[in-house]
Order: structure tokens, then C-alpha cells, then sequence
């Protein structure tokens, strides 16, 4: 049994409740496109990056709300398996690409987050997440208006793109 099997099992009656309607959409439990990671807090070397192709063919939006913006792959671009710690540090993830991209998470806790342009260059997506519980975060790295476009996906305690 995987890893993600293993977490789907034990979270499934919470993340049901938390995700009606939009697990559909995109199949968080599938295998991530771009592997994946186990991280724990103070990981070194930080920044932890990861080259990709942005897109798909989900409307985040339709999807999952306003808030959510873009077009993302059925499966996740990528998996971070996170350990928790006492540093105090937030999770910063956060994507670089020539095209404008967005950023779509599914947490442990079964949350949908979602990010267009917070990122420190233009029209890349970054989002800062205070107080991350540990488990699995499904990241979707999505274009703003479709297509596909290279990209870095990058994961880090200090810096976004």
C-alpha cells in the first residue's frame, strides 16, 4: 500500500466532508504527475524546486469556486509529504514560470487553497502557509488562461518565487 493510499484511508470520512463536489473535479488521489517529496521542517537545501509543464485541462474556477482560478491537470503536478516542526516557519510554495500560473493545494485537513500572482515576480502564484499541520499537500501548478507553459514549482520555509 502507498503512502497516499494509506493517508486516503485514514482521512477519508474528513475529507468527504470538507471537499463534496469539488474532489470531482480533479482526482487528488491520483499519482502525481512530477513525483513527489517527503520534506520535514528545516530542510536543507531550501529552496526544494521542481521542473514542470504548467496547465490542464480543469478549470480550477468551475471547479472549485472564484477564489480558484486557472486551468490544472486532472492529477496532481506534484505531492510534498510534510513533517511538521518547532521552527516557527511558515510553508511557502510557490511556482516560476514565463506564463502567468496559478497555484491550487489540497491540505491534510482536506482544504482547497488557492493563489494567482502572490508570488515575488509578476504573474507567478506564492502562497505562505502559517502554522502548516504535517501530512499530504496535492499541488497543482495551473496556467491563468490555459494552455501549457514550463515551470518551476518551488517549496520552501523562507522564500517564494
Amino acid at each position: 500500500m502507498t503512502i497516499k493510499s494509506s493517508i486516503f484511508a485514514a482521512v477519508a470520512g474528513a475529507a468527504f466532508v470538507f471537499s463534496v463536489g469539488a474532489a470531482s473535479a480533479q482526482n487528488w488521489q491520483a499519482n502525481p504527475t512530477y513525483g513527489s517529496v517527503q520534506l520535514r521542517s528545516g530542510f536543507q537545501p531550501d529552496p526544494h524546486n521542481i521542473q514542470m509543464t504548467a496547465g490542464g485541462e480543469v478549470n480550477a474556477r468551475a471547479a472549485l469556486g472564484n477564489a480558484c482560478p486557472g486551468f490544472i491537470a486532472n492529477a496532481p503536478d506534484f505531492d510534498l509529504y510534510w513533517q511538521a516542526g518547532n521552527s516557527g516557519l511558515p510553508l511557502v510554495i510557490s511556482a516560476d514560470s514565463q506564463a502567468d500560473t496559478t497555484l491550487v493545494v489540497h491540505t491534510p485537513s482536506g482544504q482547497w487553497l488557492c493563489e494567482d500572482d502572490g508570488g515575488f515576480n509578476g504573474l507567478n502564484p506564492g502562497m505562505r502557509i502559517d502554522n502548516p499541520q504535517s501530512g499530504l499537500y496535492d499541488i497543482w501548478v495551473g496556467t491563468y488562461n490555459g494552455g501549457y507553459a514550463p515551470a518551476t514549482l518551488s517549496i520552501s520555509e523562507i522564500v517564494s518565487h
